[in-house]
């Protein structure tokens, strides 16, 4: 348990001895001056296409399967 404690910590004890600083983290151009602008967002309803379904009784799955299925004769 101490190997392993030791080995987290010695990333932080070098990186306090770094010799140069980061360069400042800034962006380009001021944000509220931009020319640009953003697109026209309109509001759209998160349940907008929504279409009610009813539940339906269990049908057979072969047919289903065979319409899905490759041609007869052709094994994938």
């Amino acid at each position: 348990m101490k190997r392993l404690f030791s080995m987290a910590l010695l990333p932080i004890l070098l990186g306090g001895c770094a010799t140069t600083m980061p360069a400042e983290v800034t962006s380009l151009a001021d944000p509220s001056q931009s020319s640009t602008g953003a697109g026209g967002q309109a509001y759209r309803s998160p349940v907008a296409g929504y279409v009610h379904r009813e539940p339906v009784g269990p049908k057979r799955w072969v047919p289903l399967n065979d319409a899905q299925s490759p041609a007869k004769g052709g094994a994938s």
